[in-house]
Formats: structure tokens, C-alpha cells, sequence
């Protein structure tokens, strides 16, 4: 039985504009165009192959189905009303394809291709006698970056970690786009009272601490919804959608709470782009405002939208790693690189120390946030018509 999150078609909607834009760069438009310029650039086809590793990552942990129930002779097990009975844990392709990470779980703490638990404990020899040792492990030497308290494998910790991670930054972007784009190209444009307003509003929302907005917003929507871990049947809506999802709501608060940055921004080149001569000269030619807006500034401001979209990417991908440090992020039993952070706060101060937790969290926001700044550079420059042809 499939089972479909918010927050899923989110990352459906990435994996359709990449597919969309892949394509487009086979036809002969504009986007052929900054294909060729990007392909030119070594480093930025690195980047652009690393992240569409972490794309893949998130989707293939974005499709999940729960197994039905079987007992102990391999048949399923039947409810009484004759349906079948699904378990309460959805596994995604990503559990299915490194089971074996999943699966291998240990007692507590082991160094990465370590042989033995980190800490010693009474071991009763053959002979009878006790002594302090380290145990030898279930799996010695399989796990890359040695485990967590639980015994879970750091490595596939961190990969489910990605999807969060790619959600929060593309979901939260998707909501600040819009609301800047409008009210910023509304504002510049109009002028006078509206502009008045909106500047008010906008001033008036960057005043108010964003943490304490958030705090709040999540308290209020987000304590109930699912955050990862075991599905029960309340969550779900025609038995396959989760329309209550924490992850859903740290998405929309981040996004609304960080719109105004870009909308300062859209409007004060707003409000040079419509002194321009072009843009009175569709005004004198009576041209309608919504069509001035659409054919002339929302192009010319798509510049200031790009870079914005990758700083904020990357600063929300680190947002939600200090949101659950805090308390206040996705639940404990979703993958969230700020849950292993949070966990290494203490690990760090215990001896002897376990460091393996927080470096893999760092090693994996290092190789989504440098890929997706080096990446945007080059998508930049590739619309500039300036750089293109020099």
C-alpha cells in the first residue's frame, strides 16, 4: 500500500522541473543555450552530478509503500472485515536498497570499521571469570562511519537526511518566490499608497524575531502531524496521503517568515526598471499594467530571483539543522542531518569522545551547500549575455 507525505510532492514537483528543463536543453530555445555555456564549465558539471545525487537520494526516499502483514507460515494476515493488514512502517526504496545498512545494527557505539564497541563493558570469559573488555561486534568492519547510540549506521543516517534537507530548502524556497515576486513587483511598480502598505507589511514581519514566529507557528500546527517513524490510521486520508506533515509546516513557516530580504530587493530594481525607455514606451503605447509587469519587469528582476535562490537554499538547509539542534525541527525519528547534530552535543563532551556523528552531518550539508552555490554561480553567468559571449 503506497503512502504519499506533503512533502513528497514537493520533491515530485523538483524531479519534474529537472526534467523539464533536461529537456528543454535538447530543443534549439534559450535554455539550449545556457546548457551549452554550463556544459563548458568543468567544475560546474561537477556540481551539477552531485546534486542530482542528492535529487535521486530524496526521491527514492520519497516513494514508500507499507508490505502486508504475514505470520509465521509466509500468509497474510487477514482483518476481520476481509481487508488486508498493512504494517505501520512505510519502508521507501532507499530502506529497500541499503537494507543491508538498515538492517545491521548494533549495540551501541562502534568507530567507523571498527571491529569492537567504542566502550568497555563486563564480559564473562569461557572459564567463568569477568573482565572489563571491548565486545567484538555483530558486524565487524561494515560500517564506514561506525554507529550511533543505538547502534544505527551512521552512513545511512546521513542519507536519509537528504531528503529533509533538499524539502526544506526547495519547499521554503517555492513559498518566499511567489510572495516576493508579487508583492515586491506590485509595490515598485504601483507606487504611492500600495507601495505604502506593503512596505509596512513587510517591515513589519522582518521586525519580529524569526525564531519566535516559528517557535510559535510549529507549536501551534506542527505538534500533531507526522514526523517520521510508524504511520497509524488517523494520519491517513483514502488510506495512501499523510496530509498533516511536520516537515510540511517547517517548510511553509521558513518560507513565509523569509520572503522579505528578496522582496526589498525586487522592488528597488522595480522601481528603476520602470523609469526605463522601454517600459514607457509600452506606457505610451497603452499598454495595460499587467502586461507591462509580465513582458518587462518580472524578466529583468529574474536575475536578483536566481541568486536569491540559491543563498536561501543553502541557508534554509542549515536553518533546519539549527531548527532541530533547538528542539523545534522535524521529529526525532525523521532523518534530519540537525537531529545528528543535536545528538553529537553531547557525544562530543563524553569520553572517549564520538565524533564520527557530527562529521558526517558536516560532511553532508559540505556536499549539498558547496555543490548548489557553485552551481547557481555558473547558472548566473550563463543568463548574463555579457559573460556568455566574452
Amino acid at each position: 500500500m503506497p503512502v504519499i507525505l506533503t512533502t513528497d510532492l514537493i520533491v515530485f514537483f523538483i524531479i519534474g522541473l529537472i526534467v523539464y528543463f533536461g529537456l528543454g536543453a535538447r530543443g534549439n530555445g534559450a535554455t539550449r543555450g545556457v546548457w551549452l555555456a554550463l556544459r563548458a564549465n568543468r567544475l560546474a558539471m561537477i556540481s551539477l552530478a552531485i546534486l542530482l545525487v542528492y535529487a535521486a537520494g530524496a526521491l527514492m526516499d520519497s516513494i514508500r509503500w507499507r508490505d502486508a502483514v504475514t505470520d509465521s507460515s509466509g500468509t497474510q494476515v487477514v482483518a476481520k472485515n476481509g481487508g488486508t493488514v498493512y504494517s505501520t512502517e512505510p519502508l521507501s526504496l532507499l530502506d529497500r536498497a541499503f537494507s543491508g545498512m538498515r538492517k545491521r545494527v548494533e549495540k551501541t557505539y562502534s568507530a567507523p570499521l571498527a571491529t569492537k564497541l567504542y566502550a568497555k563493558e563486563s564480559m564473562e570469559l569461557p572459564g567463568g571469570t569477568i573482565t572489563r573488555d571491548y565486545p567484538p561486534l555483530k558486524y565487524p568492519g561494515s560500517h564506514l562511519l561506525g554507529t550511533d547510540r543505538v547502534g544505527n549506521d551512521i552512513v545511512f543516517t546521513a542519507l536519509k537526511g537528504a531528503r529533509t534537507a533538499v524539502v526544506i530548502g526547495a519547499g521554503a524556497t517555492a513559498v518566499i518566490i511567489p510572495f516576493a515576486i508579487f508583492f515586491g513587483v506590485i509595490a515598485g511598480y504601483c507606487g504611492g499608497f500600495i507601495d505604502d502598505v506593503i512596505q509596512y507589511l513587510y517591515t513589519t514581519l522582518a521586525s519580529i524575531p524569526g525564531v519566535l514566529l516559528i517557535v510559535a507557528f510549529m507549536l501551534l500546527f506542527g505538534g500533531s502531524g507526522f514526523q517520521g517513524g510508524l504511520i497509524s490510521d488517523k494520519l491517513l486520508f483514502l488510506g495512501v496521503f499523510v496530509p498533516n506533515d511536520r516537515l510540511f509546516w517547517l517548510c511553509l513557516i521558513l518560507g513565509i517568515t523569509s520572503w522579505t530580504d528578496l522582496c526589498r530587493l525586487i522592488r528597488g530594481e522595480t522601481l528603476k526598471l520602470r523609469e526605463m525607455e522601454y517600459v514607457q514606451a509600452a506606457r505610451a503605447f497603452g499598454s495595460p499594467g499587467l502586461k507591462i509587469i509580465y513582458r518587462h519587469i518580472v524578466p529583468n528582476v529574474m536575475h536578483l530571483v536566481l541568486i536569491t535562490f540559491v543563498l536561501q537554499f543553502s541557508g534554509l538547509v542549515l536553518a533546519e539543522a539549527i531548527l532541530s539542534y533547538i528542539g523545534i525541527g522535524v521529529g526525532p525519528e525523521m532523518g534530519s542531518w540537525g537531529n545528528m547534530i543535536n545528538t553529537a552535543r553531547l557525544e562530543l563532551s563524553r569520553e572517549p569522545v564520538v565524533w564520527w556523528n557530527l562529521f558526517a552531518a558536516f560532511l553532508s550539508m559540505f556536499g549539498l551547500v558547496l555543490p548548489a552555490n557553485i552551481f547557481g554561480d555558473a547558472v548566473r553567468d550563463a543568463l548574463d549575455p555579457r559573460l556568455r559571449f566574452r
